[in-house]
């Protein structure tokens, strides 16, 4: 489990309760914690509460504060959410590279995300207090996220970090498999049986292959045979080989 005590989200004039608890909420599910708010309209809130559903405790925590300056006054990495382009140009991060450069900085330094206000982001003067901006790619004709949403597509990047690094994403279905998978010998006895009921049935001529088995053997390799899945199939197979025999006897 990733520690993320040392990096805060801050929120810039948020103007509406729900983008508040909805911020909160998007954080808990993604494992951060720590919310700082910068002159917010209306805090506390019960607007705010009922967005934030389960993640209640992440308000109530929240510090408050009356300057963005304030809020990453300890902080030795500070990335600022942005749509814009700007005339001077400053290190840009895209969402990836963002979740890991904090990834990396996390356990030696103060990390501050820095989200605008709803309806005109960070100004200049805020960017200027970031070594870094994000930008989230969208829309090119409507490119303005919602406050909640552009923290949630922040910290579930984050989240991503820490699945792979703990080796959890891409996950491996079988990771939560109900059933072992087949052993090399079994799948192997099970292709002798399949060869040999496909044979039987004439619908397999091993004189004229037409490299029938070796397709057969990349298809149930491709998708990893369980034992049950093995135990049925030898079923149907032991079932058409006694028809078979019921008939010519």
């Amino acid at each position: 489990m990733q520690d993320f005590s040392n990096v805060k989200v801050v929120l810039v004039n948020p103007s509406h309760p729900g983008n508040i608890g909805a911020s909160a909420r998007a954080m808990k599910n993604m494992g951060l914690e720590n919310m700082t708010l910068v002159q917010p309209e209306q805090f506390p809130s019960g607007v705010a509460v009922g967005r934030a559903a389960s993640a209640v405790d992440v308000l109530e925590s929240a510090i408050v504060v009356n300057s963005l300056r304030s809020a990453v006054a300890e902080c030795g990495l500070v990335i600022g959410a942005s749509a814009r382009s700007r005339r001077i140009p400053w290190p840009m991060l895209t969402p990836e590279q963002c979740a890991a450069k904090i990834i990396s900085e996390k356990n030696t330094t103060r990390v501050a995300l820095v989200f605008g206000r709803e309806d005109s982001g960070l100004n200049n003067d805020d960017l200027q207090l970031c070594h870094y901006h994000v930008q989230i790619p969208a829309n090119e004709t409507y490119n303005s996220l919602n406050l909640a949403s552009a923290v949630m597509v922040i910290c579930y990047e984050l989240h991503k970090v820490v699945l792979k690094a703990e080796e959890l994403t891409p996950r491996d279905k079988y990771d939560l498999w109900d059933q072992e998978t087949a052993t090399g010998e079994q799948v192997e006895s099970f292709y002798e049986h399949l060869e040999r009921v496909m044979i039987t049935i004439g619908f397999h001529d091993p004189e004229n292959p037409r490299q029938l088995m070796h397709r057969i053997r990349r298809l149930f390799g491709r998708i990893r045979i369980d034992m049950m899945e093995l135990n049925i199939l030898r079923g149907i197979l032991t079932n058409v080989e006694k028809k078979i025999k019921g008939r010519e006897d």
